[in-house]
């Protein structure tokens, strides 16, 4: 029975100092599930001897009103110190070391922090110090992220950084089990096992799918610190309920307005391409976006294209295929294979990928280039377009490339989209932070 883990009976192993806790509170009127956090009358159903139980997180085993929950409390004498755990031979940016800075000082006086920064300024590496600071404290620390890609991108550069340290990188399909860690990766539905185990919680990419649709996501979060654990919130388009809390003084937050290599973010353009699924059911791709992507094709440059759906993404794979276009490929959730696929536009083995908003976030090409398909439709909000913008650029060597929204149609998502960046940009300006005059 390992320590800050939540069991159930079934999978109870006598051990000293075991503590009971219930499962599901207020069962007859306002019915209450410890574990996960439901407390929606919904979610919960009846067994056949009446016993109440939690839908919500059945899949983690079921726990009924009459079942304990048990709990091995973590001991002092079980944190691990470590004198230099860190390996990073880089250096932060001015820009960095702000976002590094503001981690530090949040952790030292307990409070926590909205780290709002554009994607691709090197949050990751603005995490290490505070990182450091915490495994040299002994804190167990928890880097979380809603999507289960981030993840496995963050992982490998995690242990790169702190080689010596034990770290286990949790997910549905992870084939790792937590064995007391003090340093986890994981997604947020992971968090729902632990409790009173972390000191220190990243949460990265706090307003991506479903972290921030899912209240019981949330209370994961805070369930599995331990009573004076800092969060540290991660993003570069928080919410705008975040936005408007942090510009008026409510929320303890630090803005990074600039890339590490101090160039500005690359600024979408626009492009009307009419009827496109008309186009696509006569199989013909839109004449202005065939235009780009040969132009792309012959730059020898890599180009990831967005769609609003998956059925529209092999539509258009079928058709362009027939315009003699062999070397593409198609990612989206349930795609077993993207890991690899996004790894073979990466290594040039393939010069198109098309993609779900799956890759908005959480995933570096060198020297791509971006188009978004239908930028019109309901699922490309303006964080996602300024995400997905964000995929360009990245790289010092590569500090710009275009990012293309072809619409029928454009929309107040895409304009403030647009003006989110140019803000960004402008600020970055203003700040010395940007230096391509």
């Amino acid at each position: 029975m390992l320590k800050g883990l939540l069991y159930v009976s079934s999978d109870l192993k006598l051990v000293k100092g075991i503590e009971v806790l219930p499962s599901i509170l207020n069962a007859d009127k306002n019915p209450f599930c410890f574990r996960c956090g439901n407390n929606e009358k919904i979610r919960f159903a009846s067994l056949p001897n009446k016993a109440l139980y939690c839908r919500n997180c059945l899949k983690m085993g079921r726990i009924s009103h009459i079942d304990d929950l048990y709990y091995l409390k973590p001991d002092e004498q079980d944190r691990l110190y470590f004198e230099n755990p860190l390996e990073f031979e880089g250096t932060l940016s001015h820009a960095q070391q702000g976002g590094a800075e503001a981690i530090l000082n949040a952790i030292r006086t307990k409070k926590p922090l909205l780290l709002w920064a554009v994607a691709g300024s090197g949050k990751t590496e603005m995490m290490f110090p505070g990182i450091e600071e915490g495994l040299k404290k002994g804190l167990r620390i928890c880097l979380a992220s809603p999507r289960v890609d981030v993840c496995i991108e963050l992982a490998p550069r995690l242990k790169e950084a702190f080689p010596d340290v034990p770290q286990a990188c949790l997910y549905g399909s992870s084939n790792q089990t937590f064995a007391g860690e003090p340093f986890v990766i994981a997604t947020t539905h992971q968090l729902i096992r632990f409790y009173h185990y972390f000191d220190l919680i990243f949460i990265d990419e706090v307003d991506a799918f479903p972290f921030a649709k899912d209240p019981f996501l949330e209370y994961a979060v805070q369930k599995a610190g331990c009573p004076e654990s800092v969060q540290i919130y991660v993003t570069a388009t928080p919410e705008r309920k975040w936005q408007l809390e942090a510009l008026k003084g409510e929320r303890n937050y630090i803005k990074i307005p600039a890339r590490y290599h101090g160039f500005p973010l690359p600024v979408p353009k626009v492009c009307w391409i009419g009827d496109w699924q008309k186009e696509l059911n006569k199989k013909r791709i839109p004449s202005k976006v065939l235009k780009w992507i040969k132009k792309i094709r012959y730059l020898e440059k890599p180009i990831l294209i967005f769609f609003p759906t998956i059925d529209v993404m092999f539509q258009f794979k079928d058709i362009i295929q027939a315009y003699g276009f062999s070397d593409i490929e198609t990612v989206h959730a349930a795609d077993e294979l993207r890991k690899e696929k996004v790894d073979q536009l990466r290594g040039r083995k393939i010069s198109i990928l098309l993609t779900t908003t799956i890759l908005e976030r959480g995933v570096t090409f060198s020297d791509v280039q971006v188009a978004v398909f239908g930028s019109e439709g309901p699922i490309f909000t303006e964080a996602a377009l300024v995400q997905i913008s964000g995929r360009v650029g990245r790289k010092k060597d590569f500090p710009s490339g275009e990012v293309w929204f072809f619409h029928y149609g454009k929309t107040k998502e895409m304009i403030r989209a647009i003006q989110h960046i140019n803000l960004m940009n402008k600020q970055g300006y203003e700040e010395g932070l940007l230096n391509d005059g």
